[in-house]
């Protein structure tokens, strides 16, 4: 199949998709941490937080990529010296790309939570306290749930295209599976083939990624009426 590389993309494959799984818990850590900058009334924080927002989703992905990798690489062995470290640091295209994708797609998600629970009435958290509640059980039994499905859409559409950015980071070294497919498109002269291999894999991905998402939507809309129009 494919000229015998078949298994290698599949083993790339398997690469991508947990690179995009690393990268979206991060994402969703800085997300969460850049909503609350956002929504804090210390104004230097919410300043902090609309900056990494603006700036990032600002910035082509690919800058930021070559940027964190290169760029990062030269300063940490500019840096390394001072403290005594002497050899040469190769950073690792893996860890480049969780934290370069992750980084990107939180200031995204950052706005995704923001709006979220914006969109939560400010009268169910009123609720909470007046029931006795504390100000953690609250936002954990309250205010979390009704976030996550208001959230879900956004969420969805930065995780599609973070899982297709993945391919991105094949131009620093990863040996993903558009890496290897490229490998296989170089040896045997057959790039329709090999690239539309990946296109495959990745339209599978992102189908079964919106199979989930969808029943993860339905689990958290349940008892919810949609009001008629």
């Amino acid at each position: 199949m494919l000229n015998g590389y078949g298994a290698n993309i599949v083993d790339g494959a398997w690469l991508t998709i947990q690179l995009a799984l690393i990268s979206m818990v991060l994402a969703c850590g800085l997300g969460l941490a850049g909503a609350a900058f956002r929504l804090s009334p210390v104004r230097w924080l919410a300043w902090l937080g609309d900056l990494y927002s603006t700036v990032i989703r600002g910035i082509p992905d690919l800058v930021l990529i070559l940027l964190i990798f290169y760029g990062g690489q030269d300063l940490i062995n500019r840096l390394a010296p001072m403290v005594g470290y002497d050899d040469y640091i190769d950073i690792n295209p893996f860890a480049a790309g969780v934290f370069t994708l992750g980084f990107i797609f939180g200031a995204y998600l950052s706005e995704t939570f923001r709006g979220a629970f914006l969109g939560i009435p400010k009268g169910q958290a009123e609720a909470g306290v007046a029931y006795g509640m504390s100000g953690i059980q609250v936002f954990f039994r309250i205010l979390v749930p009704q976030m996550i499905r208001l959230a879900i859409p956004g969420f969805t559409n930065n995780w599609l295209v973070l899982t297709k950015a993945t391919a991105l980071i094949s131009l620093v070294g990863l040996q993903d599976m558009m890496f290897k497919a490229k490998q296989a498109a170089d040896a045997t002269r057959e790039p329709f083939t090999f690239y539309v291999a990946v296109a495959a894999l990745y339209l599978i991905i992102t189908s079964v990624s919106l199979l989930l998402l969808r029943l993860v939507e339905r689990r958290y809309s349940a008892g919810v009426k949609v009001a008629d129009l």
